[in-house]
């Protein structure tokens, strides 16, 4: 199940906890003879296939199961999130479709390869998706991200520092205990790998991204959801690609070192057009009258989060300076800008292409895994004598600030 920081990152990660409860509620709010008194096995998954009374099970984990439905079979619908079956409501078999994230429980074959279905618990595939593009536009509207310059864990407080082309700023992060925290996988691109974690994990170093209710002047943050981790920023010339191994080796200017970048199917590959890349290279040359940014670069009226939010939204760490750029008090956000771009492949970069990588920290200081390539930047490294203060942020620029196919 793919995810979008759907609560950025929940919806993938609710779905399955959430099924998970409801298979055993099912039984408490379920009070059938048959469901008694027999043993019952549950598999939970995505529907790849229906045809008449039966359903073809992609599970979370195993091989295919076919689900056969009798008319008895109680199948119900239930939001996303939801933990209990308080909110269901009654399906047929004919509501069922491909794609839909299902809860199957009944009586498994002696071979395992299908069962007997006594109750289905559905959470339809649009109901996902919308709540998947509610929680990306939370994050884009009430997120703030940067870089960690201190943590007072006892106080469960995060400073993070978000640098832009206005200079940099201080974001006080404060956490609760109903606060969620996790902490991305070090060698994944994906957010679903990522994993619950504690204040204390958080070091000076890591990026981090947190969202939930900012005071007047957006220098503090009540959080709701905070996710972070280590990553590397390699910026530099592309040496050589090898298609057959699906990676690129980069002259990092930052490290001054050779860095070999894994490209997998998570990793996004963007080009800056060339109008953009000049823009942005003029206002870190500090050059009046660049201050079209990325509206002015696509003809786009520049938008940014609304009034009364905390400033930067996605593009926080990105190297634009955030702000309300709906008002004109800021600059337009470059995350979303580049969201707006195309995909690139691998064989439509060169050698001698200059790029800005975002990647995992990996075990090996030598090789990590690219989660965003970006290429056409040129103008922008030459313009930043000290590279570091244009860095990518690690937060997807394909999906409105999530990380690779997850929200944030």
């Amino acid at each position: 199940m793919e995810f979008s920081f759907s609560r950025a990152w929940t919806v993938s990660i609710c779905v399955a906890f959430a099924l998970s409860a409801l298979s055993y509620r099912a039984v408490a709010q379920s009070p059938s003879p048959q469901i008694q008194d027999v043993k019952v096995t549950r598999a939970v998954g995505t529907i790849k296939s229906t045809q008449g009374d039966s359903l073809v099970l992609t599970p979370d984990s195993g091989s295919e199961v076919i689900a056969n439905l009798t008319a008895t079979t109680k199948i119900l619908r239930v939001p996303p999130g939801e933990t209990d079956l308080k909110n269901a409501t009654p399906l047929q078999a004919q509501d069922l479709q491909p794609g839909d994230r299902v809860l199957v429980r009944g009586q498994a074959s002696a071979d395992g390869k299908s069962l007997a279905a006594l109750a289905v618990i559905v959470m339809k595939q649009s109901d996902v998706s919308a709540r998947k593009e509610h929680d990306r536009e939370d994050w884009q509207k009430r997120g703030v991200g940067g870089m960690v310059s201190a943590v007072d864990a006892t106080a469960g407080t995060i400073t993070i520092s978000s640098a832009g082309l206005a200079g940099k700023r201080d974001i006080a992060i404060h956490s609760t205990p109903k606060t969620k925290t996790r902490r991305y996988a070090p060698d994944s691109v994906k957010f679903d790998d990522a994993r619950s974690a504690s204040i204390d994990q958080i070091k000076a170093g890591d990026q981090l991204r947190a969202r939930g209710t900012s005071n007047a002047d957006g220098s503090e943050l009540t959080a709701e959801d905070i996710v972070f981790g280590s990553f590397r920023n390699v910026a530099g010339t592309v040496t050589a690609i090898d298609s057959a191994s699906s990676s690129i080796t980069v002259q990092d200017a930052m490290g001054k070192a050779s860095v070999s970048v894994k490209v997998t199917a998570d990793s996004q590959i963007k080009k800056l057009p060339a109008e953009m890349a000049q823009r942005i290279a003029m206002r870190l040359k500090g050059v009046p009258g660049a201050e079209g940014g990325a509206g002015a670069a696509t003809g786009q009226q520049r938008s940014g989060p609304p009034p009364g939010t905390a400033t930067g939204g996605t593009g926080q760490n990105s190297g634009w300076s955030g702000g309300n750029a709906a008002n004109g008090n800021g600059t337009p956000d470059l995350q979303r800008f580049l969201g707006r771009l195309p995909n690139a492949k691998l064989i439509d970069l060169q050698k001698g292409d200059a790029v800005m990588i975002v990647a995992t920290q990996g075990g090996d200081a030598g090789a990590v895994t690219a989660i965003t390539v970006l290429a056409g930047v040129e103008p922008i490294l030459t313009a930043s004598p000290n590279k570091n203060s244009f860095t990518l942020s690690p937060w997807s620029l394909g999906n409105g600030g999530g990380m690779g196919d997850s929200t944030p």
